[in-house]
C-alpha cells in the first residue's frame, strides 16, 4: 500500500468561457486509458453543453471511493492522485455507483472502472487552453465534496 505524503493534488481547473466544445481533450483521454481516440464513454473527461455554455465532468480527487472498494484496489499515492490498480480491482463497480459527481467511469471495453489521473494530456491537447492542472489542498478538496453532500 502506498501511503500518501503529499497534502496537495493537481486538479483539472476548467475555463468554460474559452471552450469551444472541440473535445480534443476527451480523444485525448481515450488515447491514454484506450490507446484509442474515440473519446466518448471511453474518456475520464467529459465536456457537455447546457443551454449556451459549456461545463466539464471529471474526478476531483476527492478520494471518497476509496473507502467503498471492497479489495482495496483505489488508494491515494504520493501525488496525491487517486488510483485504480487494475491488478486488484475485481470489476464489482462499487466505486461507479457510489461517486458523488458521477466521475468515476465505466465503458464496455473493459472490466475495470477508469477514472481522471491528472496526467494532463487534455491540457495538453485543447486548443483553447480551456483547461488547467492547478495545485490543490487535499482537506480543501474532500470538504467541498463534504459540503455539497450535506455532510
Amino acid at each position: 500500500m502506498i501511503l500518501m505524503s503529499s497534502k496537495t493534488v493537481k486538479v483539472l481547473k476548467f475555463y468554460p468561457e474559452k471552450c469551444n466544445g472541440c473535445l480534443e481533450c476527451e480523444r485525448a483521454c481515450s488515447q491514454v486509458h484506450f490507446k484509442t481516440k474515440e473519446g466518448k464513454d471511453k474518456s475520464a473527461i467529459h465536456i457537455l453543453k447546457k443551454d449556451n455554455s459549456y461545463q466539464m465532468n471529471v474526478c476531483n480527487q476527492c478520494g471518497l471511493c476509496i473507502d467503498v472498494c471492497p479489495v482495496g484496489a483505489l488508494i491515494r499515492r504520493d501525488n496525491g492522485i487517486v488510483w485504480l490498480d487494475k491488478d486488484s480491482c475485481i470489476g464489482c463497480q462499487s466505486c461507479v455507483g457510489f461517486c458523488p459527481i458521477d466521475a468515476m467511469k465505466k465503458s464496455y471495453a473493459r472490466i475495470e472502472p477508469f477514472k481522471c489521473i491528472s496526467c494532463g494530456s487534455c491540457v495538453r491537447a485543447c486548443p483553447e487552453d480551456a483547461l488547467e492542472l492547478v495545485e490543490k489542498n487535499i482537506d480543501d478538496v474532500k470538504e467541498l465534496v463534504y459540503y455539497k453532500q450535506g455532510v
